[in-house]
Formats: structure tokens, sequence, C-alpha cells
């Protein structure tokens, strides 16, 4: 078979391909719903804090850019999906197919360094309440915000470089319903070397330090809110991070499973399962969990509302 650096196009193939079954149908109508829905919740995000002049504190400006992110995660996948699903026509230029895969790299690295900062910010709130507004002053907030972009366009675009790098077969098909990184080196020919130095430099500046350091701030959160005397109180402080927990344990629970899945055609089902729950689902359980869990987005939007 001959080889090839650059195919000309990707062919993308869901498990769902099959048209007309009751399976597709269900699959098509769900993410069409997830995107709709996804994209709505998270604008009512952005749109309740940019509104709220009380909600201009750091905690909602980094819920609303988390609700960017979540927009960005599910319109770089889905729309292409969908048309895929319509169409029939799942043959991708190799040019939108590097274009997809940095963009969801970018919104993944985003969406990993908020969670981090989020964390910070309950941390300081709750450990340092005296210096909050100093430690995360509005110029900070601003840089900080300013770094999580940047970091995740130099991280994608790391990432986006070395699969250039890959050796590819003449045929190049895909098992999955957008352009995973990890699925095209799946079935490369060669010259990965490149790639897997640069996603393990990404899976510790990303995944492994963000998730300690996590673990460390929430450590120390814990043992203030055990000195708490009151019930009511204590309930009150940890429910500031009850959300901001279920979120992290959702993201980073599927998302770790996706990399951890063996690189085999026994595991393709639960590998894209896993891909479609952090890619699709965690993004519209975020608004969800925030807001629900949250009493003042949820005054913020009765008042918007009436």
């Amino acid at each position: 078979m001959e080889n090839t650096t650059f195919p000309l196009d990707v062919h993308i193939l869901p498990f769902f391909m099959k048209t007309g079954n009751t399976f597709f149908i269900f699959s098509t109508v769900y993410f069409f719903f997830i995107y709709v829905f996804g994209i709505l919740v998270n604008t009512v995000i952005i749109a309740v804090i940019c509104l709220d002049l009380h909600l201009h504190t750091p905690m909602y400006l980094f819920l609303c850019n988390l609700s960017v992110v979540d927009i960005s995660y599910i319109t770089v996948t889905i729309p292409k999906l969908l048309y895929i699903l319509f169409s029939g026509n799942n043959s991708v230029p190799f040019t939108q197919c590097l274009s997809q895969m940095y963009f969801m790299l970018l919104a993944a690295s985003a969406e990993e360094t908020i969670l981090f900062i989020m964390a910070y910010d309950r941390y300081v709130a709750i450990c340092h309440p005296l210096h909050y507004h100093r430690i995360l002053s509005k110029k900070i907030c601003t840089l900080l915000i300013i770094a999580i972009w940047i970091s995740g366009c130099v991280n994608s675009s790391f990432v986006t470089i070395s699969i250039l790098k890959i050796i590819f077969c003449s045929s190049v098909t895909i098992h999955q319903f957008f352009c995973d990184a990890k699925a095209l080196v799946n079935i490369s020919c060669g010259g990965t070397e490149v790639f897997r130095i640069v996603l393990f430099a990404e899976l510790l500046v990303f995944g492994l330090c963000p998730v300690m350091c996590n673990l460390i701030s929430y450590v120390k959160i814990i043992r203030i809110i055990q000195g708490i005397k009151s019930k009511d109180g204590r309930r009150k402080v940890f429910s500031t991070c009850s959300s901001h927990l279920i979120v992290m344990a959702i993201y980073y629970g599927s998302s770790v499973s996706v990399y951890l899945t063996p690189s085999s055609d026994h595991y393709e089902l639960l590998e894209q399962i896993l891909t479609i729950f952090y890619t699709t689902v965690v993004p519209m359980l975020n608004p969800l969990i925030y807001s629900l869990r949250n009493k003042d987005v949820k005054n913020s939007f009765h008042k918007l509302v009436l």
C-alpha cells in the first residue's frame, strides 16, 4: 500500500453511519438536540452574567468563559457531523480535518485551564477571603483569561503541527465522529514519535498538573469547611464548590478514559461513546449544573426574564 504524508481526504466513519436504521435516526435527533440545547443554555448563561452587574466578579467571569468554550466544543463538531449524516458524504479534506482538530484541541486546552483557575478562585475565596479582591483583581483576571486562550492556541498549534509529521496510508478512514488526533494516530503508518512527545507534554501540563493542583486546593478547602461550626455555614460554603467538583469529575473522568482506552478495534465503540460524552454531553451539562445550584444565577435569570 502506498504511503503518503499528506492525504487528500480523511473519511470519517461514525459507528451509527448506516442510514435508515433506528439507531441512526436516534443519533441524528440526539446530536441536533444537543447542539440546539447546548447553544441555548450557554448563551443564556453568558447573557445573564454580562447583563447583571452583580455577577461581574471573577467566579462568574470564568464561568462565562467556560460557556464560550462549551459553545466552541459543540460548534466545531456537531454541524459537520450532521452534514455527514444527512448527506452520506463522509469525505473531509485533510486541511479541513486539521482545522477542526485545531479548534477542538483549543477548546479542550481552554476548558482544562479554566477548570483549574475556577478551583483556584474557590480556594482564594474560602481560604483567603480578606485578600480575595486583591489576589484576583480585575487586571489579574483579565490577564488570566488572555493566558488561557493564548496557552490553548500554543498547545493546539504544537499538537496539530506534530500531526503533519505522521505518515499516513493512502486510504485514511477513522472510526470517530470528528477529526480526532488519537484516531488519526491509530491508523497511521509511522512517524508518530514527535506526536507522542507532544502528547506526553500536553497531558503533563494540561492534565496531571491542573488535576493535582485542584486536589490540593480542595483538600485545603475541606479543612476550612470542617472548621466552620455552623451547619448552615458549612452547607453554604460547600455548595459553592460542589458544582465545580461535579463538573471536574465528569469532564476529567470521561476525557481521561478516552486516552486510557487501548488502541484496538475491540474498543472503538467504547472510545466513541466516551468521546461523545465529554465533547457533547458535558458542554450541555455544565451550565445546568452551575445555574441550578447557584442562587445568584437563578435570581439574575428571573430578573432578566421578568
